[in-house]
Order: structure tokens, then C-alpha cells, then sequence
């Protein structure tokens, strides 16, 4: 069982504050009830700056505990809850607005690079105290927008400063995927030894699940795959499909230049259920037919 909360006036309810715009809030979490922290469907999008370590939150079936200074996001669907810490009292700022405030608007125009709302709860944003000022500036603009007079411009200025705050997010996502970068400069080596070893001969893997994919890999490294195709871009170059794909005609051109395996049997051995698919795959890769790398080969 789970609590849902389907407006910004339920919203504000938990928060004991007034309701100033009918799409969007801004809740600080030290004035919350604590029922809030129950597993809650919020049925809007969230952000949520933990100033401090106050216990540990459970998102899509899995448990983390936050430093101080941790943000990060929901999206409608998502049930969360918080194991709290007796010893804390909770404190930070949560930033909600529903999913219409984006129709017919450049924020939601742009959301598509806010991908970050997708995330698992492992790949927070951990914020540099610099970074933290900036967020909480964001929040305390937005505050301000909410409780000043209404007039035609409220909307527009709460979606101004709310893509402001995501783009932000999106800034020190960037600076994180370079810091960790550092610390996991294997990532490159462990993927090819991952795919490699899912194309080898001795794996049924390519006929039981067919070719090698973005969330296959994804889930072995632990990740969502929109933050490990994030990673990949960053330190290969390239996005994850591209790279599989290189991988899948690097083998099959092994497997044509040294077996004598049927090309239509090269295909299921790759995991392809139709070979036509992999023959043209293979030529818009190569600029030939499977056959015909083939038949050069042999020639020379």
C-alpha cells in the first residue's frame, strides 16, 4: 500500500503551507508531516536537495543513504519512502510540479535532456558546496515566484526558473560523469571484455537473448541505461548502440574470413532471428554484402 498524492494543494497539505499556483510547489522538508515519508506515489515530477543525512531513502526497489548536500528526482509513477533516522530531523527543500505545467511550453520542449528524472536513486547528484549554493538559490527564486502576485506572467516565470534549476542538474551531472570517469577509467575495458565474451564461441548467450543490448549491458554494469549510455559517451565517444554494433560486425567479419559457417547460420550464431537483418546491418556498415566480404577475403 501506498500513498498518492495527485495535486499540488495534497501536496501542500503535507507541508502545512498555502497553495499559491495550482502546478507547482516548493515544500521545505523540516515543516513536513512526517506521514510524508511513508512509500508515496507524488504523481508529479520532484526534485529534492537533502541538506542533511537524516535517513535512508527507497526508490524503485532499491535502499540508499545520502550525505548532506545529495539531490535527486522523481517522476510521476515513482514510490518512494524514507527509513527515517530518529536522531535527525529531516531538512532540505523539494522542489514538485505537474506534468502539465510542460504542455505547449519550451520547458517542456526541452525536458528530453533532463534524462537525469530517470535515473536509479545510486546515481544521485552529490553536490560541491558551490553547486549546493547555486541549487538553493534556484529553490529560493522559485519560492519567491510562487508567493509574489499573480499576474500573466507567474507561469512563465516558475517554467524560466525550474528549467534554469534542471539545467543546473544537468551542468553538475556533467562535472560527475568526469570526476567518476577518473575513478573508473576501466569502464572502456571491462564493456569490450563484457561484450566479447557475450559473442565468443562458447556462449549461447547471442541465441537464447539475441544481439547484445543497450539495457543488457546496462544492467550488468548496474546502471539505468540512460546513465550508463551517459558514462559510455563520455569515455568511449560513442553511444553505446554504435559501439555494439562495431562489436557485432568486428565478429562476424572473423567468422566470415575464418569458418565455414553458412552466412545465414553467421547471423543466428550473432544472435540475428532474421539474417536479412544482419546482411544489412553488415552492408551499411562495410559497404558490402556479408557475401562479398567474404568472397574478397578468400580472393586475397
Amino acid at each position: 500500500m501506498h500513498i498518492t498524492v495527485e495535486s499540488i494543494q495534497q501536496f501542500n497539505r503535507y507541508f502545512y503551507q498555502p497553495t499559491y499556483h495550482p502546478l507547482v510547489s516548493v515544500g521545505r522538508l523540516q515543516n513536513a508531516d512526517l506521514s510524508l515519508f511513508e512509500p508515496t506515489d507524488f504523481q508529479m515530477y520532484c526534485v529534492v536537495l537533502m541538506e542533511v543525512d537524516f535517513g535512508e531513502l527507497v526508490l524503485r526497489d532499491t535502499c540508499v543513504r545520502y550525505r548532506g548536500g545529495t539531490m535527486f528526482t522523481m517522476k510521476p509513477g515513482d514510490i518512494v519512502s524514507m527509513n527515517l533516522d530518529s536522531r535527525v530531523k529531516p531538512h532540505g527543500l523539494m522542489l514538485a510540479f505537474r506534468p502539465e505545467l510542460l504542455n505547449g511550453s519550451g520547458l517542456g520542449r526541452d525536458f528530453y535532456m533532463f534524462n537525469f528524472f530517470d535515473y536509479k536513486i545510486a546515481e544521485a547528484l552529490e553536490l560541491y558546496d558551490s553547486e549546493r549554493h547555486v541549487i538553493t538559490n534556484c529553490f529560493n527564486n522559485i519560492s519567491s515566484e510562487l508567493q509574489a502576485p499573480d499576474d500573466e506572467f507567474t507561469s512563465h516565470m516558475l517554467r524560466l526558473g525550474i528549467g534554469q534549476m534542471l539545467t543546473f542538474c544537468r551542468r553538475f551531472y556533467e562535472r560527475q560523469f568526469d570526476t567518476r570517469q577518473m575513478r573508473t577509467s576501466s569502464l572502456a575495458r571491462r564493456l569490450e571484455s563484457l561484450v566479447d565474451n557475450y559473442l565468443s564461441d562458447e556462449s549461447d548467450l547471442p541465441r537464447c537473448q539475441g544481439t547484445p543490448t543497450v539495457a543488457w549491458c546496462a544492467r550488468e554494469f548496474h546502471l539505468t541505461p540512460s546513465y550508463f549510455s551517459e558514462c559510455v559517451r563520455r569515455e568511449i565517444g560513442t553511444t553505446p548502440q554504435l559501439f555494439l554494433q562495431n562489436k557485432i560486425i568486428e565478429k562476424a567479419k572473423s567468422l566470415l574470413a575464418n569458418s565455414s559457417l553458412p552466412i545465414n547460420d553467421i547471423a543466428l550464431r550473432l544472435g540475428f532471428i532474421y539474417p536479412n537483418h544482419f546482411a544489412r546491418l553488415f552492408q551499411q556498415k562495410t559497404g558490402m554484402s556479408p557475401r562479398a566480404f567474404r568472397k574478397l577475403i578468400n580472393h586475397q
